[in-house]
């Protein structure tokens, strides 16, 4: 029977906890001796050289397709091609798209092993069909400038698609485009003035985040929607708390113009309420045994109060001063986590 390949902090985490056990008398020795025999330390993790390694691979493709074009002869030959019409390269891009999502599936079926290869040309395919849509909004809206449309309509594709060839990667570029009509078409149904409702662009991310979260909430139960739950539900609360943490710096000023010249202690209300806000998730995480909301609680929390000591105290306190009460801040901190650690590690530990 092969052994579970491992790297060293996944590995000593399942030693003590099998330490644990035997030490409770879970499991008898020889079944702590078992467990032990089943697991290995890998010497490197090439899993994750691999993913950073795709990851390079397609950032260096740009930049080599970058600086391609700025060839001589490849300039004139875009110039040739930069009378091709719009559809024709909406078209194209079309075909592209679906050869490689085509090919990416059956990749993952052929080989599934190859998780972030096939991941790689899914996501080019991705990039296709962001420009077929983006062509297509050129072609039939040269007039009124409603590019939120295209948005609306990368939603539905994304979404279609993500579902049909049950890749997470193209739903998540679902959840980005639909953030992206949000602001957009909240933006032209202004004429793209500063508020919408009486609200700039964070508080209209607040609401979002709050109707996206709500949302995923609602259908958590549903079979279909379960595939992607925890990425909608990650994706909604960070639109949420950025928004919120957004708001906790400008308040509600629709430009930077207006914002610059008020002092931030006049915005410390904005600071409260999403300060109380990531201490009801994190409360809530903490009762429903929810680990998603637990943690951005925590940390926007955390965020929320260092990012209100260096508005209120950065001018103000001496420097050595302002670092040492940092560090000590953080000292804290980490005593506590060390403390609750210890606390939980121990037999029946919490009991």
């Amino acid at each position: 029977m092969p052994k579970l390949n491992l790297d060293k902090q996944e590995s000593d985490f399942l030693h003590k906890a099998i330490g644990v056990w035997e030490r409770d008398q879970l499991i008898d020795n020889i079944t702590a001796e078992k467990l032990r025999n089943s697991y290995e330390v890998k010497g490197f993790d090439w899993m994750r050289l691999a993913k950073y390694s795709f990851w390079v691979a397609l950032i260096c493709g740009g930049a080599s397709f970058a600086y391609l074009i700025v060839n001589d002869a490849v300039i004139n030959l875009l110039k040739k091609l930069y009378y091709t019409p719009d559809i024709m390269i909406s078209i194209l891009s079309a075909v592209a798209a679906a050869a490689l999502f085509y090919w990416g599936r059956r990749l993952e079926k052929t080989k599934p092993e190859r998780v972030f290869s096939n991941e790689a040309v899914i996501f080019t395919g991705v990039l296709f069909t962001a420009c077929c849509i983006a062509y297509l909004g050129k072609t039939f809206d040269e007039r009124y400038g409603h590019y939120s449309l295209l948005f609306l309509l990368s939603v539905f594709v994304y979404g279609v698609l993500g579902k049909r060839l049950n890749s997470r990667l193209i739903w998540l570029f679902a959840l980005i485009s639909l953030g992206s009509w949000f602001g957009t078409e909240t933006g032209y149904q202004t004429h793209w003035s500063d508020y919408f409702l009486g609200m700039n662009y964070p508080l209209r991310f607040v609401a979002f985040g709050i109707i996206l979260v709500t949302a995923c909430r609602l259908l958590r139960g549903s079979k279909w929607f379960s595939y992607f739950y925890e990425l909608t539900y990650v994706c909604g609360l960070l639109y949420l708390f950025i928004s919120l943490w957004l708001l906790s710096i400008f308040g509600n000023y629709g430009n930077i113009n207006a914002w610059w010249p008020v002092k931030q202690i006049t915005l410390f209300y904005w600071g409260i309420i999403s300060g109380v806000v990531a201490g009801l998730f994190l409360l809530y995480g903490l009762q429903k045994k929810d680990v998603i909301a637990r943690e951005f609680g925590i940390t926007f929390f955390i965020i929320f109060i260092y990012t209100k000591y260096f508005e209120y105290f950065w001018d103000h306190t001496n420097k050595a001063l302002f670092f040492a009460i940092l560090a000590l801040s953080f000292w804290l901190i980490g005593r506590k986590a060390e403390k609750i650690w210890n606390v939980r590690s121990k037999p029946n530990g919490g009991a």
